[in-house]
């Protein structure tokens, strides 16, 4: 059971479902610290507030386009502990490369349908603020499905699909079970993945964050 309580930044700029997100979260044990319509005022409160995470809509004021990732990328830069969460509409995949291109740690793309699940979207936040990825299948889906194919060629179907759980955040022993298998069968095809990647093990690197950026660099282009 996960027992810290998250601080949290939301910024949506529909006050009825702003408001529902807020009722939400704090029923599940969030804490949510400053809320904003705009991203200026999104950056303001997480300048302010320093919050585990910042949940932000894609689509805001004035244009309605990419202001929430436009954003979102900044406070990569300038809050770089602060995780994000973004949601949208639609699989925006192009938006997802954008704000996955600095790095896959501590980064979470939702659709909205997603995010109307409280405990999925309670699980990805809690996953984001500790450093890990939280991706929307159909968000996976379409960045491997949208692109150019280099080194993911080389895997096999069942190495395919533990790396796309992977992209979604899912741990060894999740994979495990959502495939049916056991959980050292998931490590030999995690190890083949870091081996056709040329990932070689080291102390300081971690190459579970690594392989999913190559995949999506690759599969997103």
């Amino acid at each position: 059971m996960i027992d810290k309580q998250l601080r949290v930044v939301l910024a949506e700029d529909s006050v009825i479902l702003r408001e529902g997100m807020v009722e939400l979260l704090t029923a599940r044990g969030c804490a949510v610290v400053a809320t904003a319509g705009t991203a200026p005022e999104l950056l303001a409160a997480v300048a302010a507030h320093r919050p585990d995470v910042a949940v932000v809509d894609v689509r805001m004021p004035p244009t309605h386009t990419d202001e929430g990732i436009r954003a979102a990328i900044e406070i990569r830069a300038t809050a770089p502990g602060v995780g994000i969460l973004v949601f949208s509409q639609h699989v925006e995949t192009a938006w997802a490369a954008r704000l996955l291109a600095g790095g896959a740690a501590g980064i979470g793309y939702l659709l909205k349908e997603r995010v109307a699940r409280t405990s999925e979207l309670v699980d990805a936040l809690h996953r984001v603020a500790t450093g890990g990825t939280a991706l929307d299948p159909e968000i996976v889906n379409g960045l491997m499905h949208g692109g150019r194919r280099s080194r993911v060629d080389s895997l096999t179907t069942r190495e395919r699909e533990v790396l796309e759980l992977m992209a979604q955040g899912h741990s060894n022993r999740s994979i495990a079970g959502l495939l049916v298998v056991s959980e050292r069968a998931v490590e030999k095809h995690v190890a083949a993945v870091f081996t056709k990647f040329d990932l070689p093990a080291t102390e300081a690197d971690n190459r579970r964050v690594k392989a999913v950026l190559a995949y999506l660099a690759e599969t997103g282009a």
